[in-house]
């Protein structure tokens, strides 16, 4: 017999649910916007997130250059939604320093946050983009992302923070 977890999967309640720690990169060797893409695109292609590099890097490079997604706070937003995707799920890469996002005379950056959003995802996506621009509201949050030391204790940060209500 099937328990209801099987037929009905738990749904995200935290925003470290959308992620892992093989998705969190706690130093970004790269520190322009096409190369911290670039560098997140990896990780997801790596863990088995996203089944090819094309058409997800250009459509999230692209896609950020059209509209530039960072937040006063330090955040960006980039995403690409691709119809071959399953899962709504984020990488996140983090800086030792800002850095200028975008073009210049942007703001500047220390957590970059890409989204893999199905194409059919449109609620589920508001929904977690809503939650992660709430962190710019939590100085103390963003403090204890920033001192962590690897991707798991970034993991388990972002596990104790709960999704926005919908």
């Amino acid at each position: 017999m099937l328990s209801d977890a099987t037929v009905h999967p738990a749904l995200p309640e935290t925003l470290g649910d959308y992620t892992r720690p093989n998705l969190i990169l706690p130093e970004l060797r790269q520190s322009d916007t096409a190369g911290m893409i670039s560098e997140l695109s990896h990780a997801l292609l790596r863990s088995g997130s996203i089944p090819d590099l094309l058409p997800f890097y250009p459509t999230a490079l692209n896609q950020e250059l059209l509209g530039n997604s960072v937040l006063g706070c330090g955040i960006a937003f980039p995403h690409a939604r691709v119809s071959s995707l399953k899962r709504l799920q984020f990488a996140i890469g983090r800086t030792a320093e800002p850095v200028v996002w975008g073009t210049k005379g942007s703001l500047p950056v220390q957590f970059v946050f890409l989204m893999a959003v199905p194409a059919t995802e449109a609620a589920g996506y508001l929904h977690l983009l809503a939650s992660l621009a709430r962190l710019g509201q939590q100085p103390e949050v963003l403090r204890k992302l920033r001192t962590a030391v690897s991707a798991e204790e970034l993991h388990r940060i972002l596990l104790s923070l709960k999704l926005r209500p919908s």
